[in-house]
């Protein structure tokens, strides 16, 4: 009888993480790769894709970076070929990349009023393109070799407001116009878990498993101010930690979740469950 741990080593399967250079993408991509699978590190900047793939291998990992746009169906179907080519063979892909407006340190004052009513169309068009499209394409790339195996992982990233809408009031600051998340995100995220049950049910008896798992806020300096309002929302009173989805990452990508397709594991901290 084996012993449950062996049900979490991915020794001798290829993940590509999309994203792969972002705040979680790392993460996943590292946990991926500790637990014996070969790393695909996907990223729209290739050098830092590069360059987290470099930092993976020199911890004795196995890991190989490649730029990609995910918008762009030739270039999607050209990182599946690359990953084949490297590794030999598609086991695992993780959706990361996406649009996210961030209201962290880095990105202080670039999120304007976000207003609904006049929120541009060419952003909820390009919006549009990155979290549904690419998603799609990079799937519709993947499960190619996948099938050609018999054995593939979807796991694709949604958010707690691809399930209930933002709550705006924590964004708010004295003296400052209310600044809201934009429409875009609650509208593709949602979109993310109808993608994930379609892709569930039309790949069924075909040995290929997809699933969304939605994290909630993750702690990345925010300001003082942010990190309260968020934390009070929360049912254990603080944001996530970078390293708190790495193990509903291994669990949906390895032989410990075989009985779960169609699902959204939501790691939240309470956030939807008041």
């Amino acid at each position: 009888m084996n012993h449950i741990f062996d049900k979490f080593k991915l020794d001798g399967q290829v993940a590509v993480v999309t994203g792969g250079a972002g705040l979680l993408g790392r993460q996943f991509c590292r946990t991926l790769a500790q637990a014996g699978a070969s790393v695909i590190v996907a990223d729209l900047n290739r050098e830092t894709a590069v360059r987290v793939a470099d930092g993976l291998k020199a911890e004795g990992l196995s890991a190989a970076g490649v730029g990609v746009d995910i918008t762009d169906p030739v270039s999607t179907h050209a990182m599946v070929e690359a990953t084949v080519k490297t590794f030999g063979r598609l086991d695992v892909l993780v959706c990361s990349a996406a649009m996210d407006p961030k209201f962290d340190a880095e990105n202080q004052g670039k999120q304007k009023g976000n207003a609904f009513e006049t929120y541009p169309l060419d952003a909820w068009k390009q919006a549009l393109d990155v979290n549904l499209t690419g998603m799609f394409l990079c799937c519709q790339a993947a499960v190619r070799p996948m099938l050609d195996q018999d054995h593939g992982v979807l796991i694709n990233i949604c958010s707690t407001y691809g399930l209930v809408g933002p709550d705006n009031r924590i964004y708010e600051k004295p003296g400052q116009p209310q600044t809201y998340k934009p429409v875009f995100y609650s509208v593709t995220k949602a979109g993310v878990l109808g993608l994930t049950h379609y892709l569930a049910t039309y790949y069924a008896g075909k040995n290929i498993r997809a699933n969304a798992l939605t994290p909630g806020g993750v702690y990345n300096n925010h300001d003082e101010l942010f990190t309260k309002n968020y934390s009070a929302r929360t049912v254990l009173g603080r944001m996530a930690n970078n390293d708190e989805m790495n193990g509903a990452i291994l669990f949906l990508a390895s032989d410990a979740s075989t009985y779960m397709t169609g699902a959204n594991l939501v790691v939240d901290g309470g956030w939807t469950a008041w």
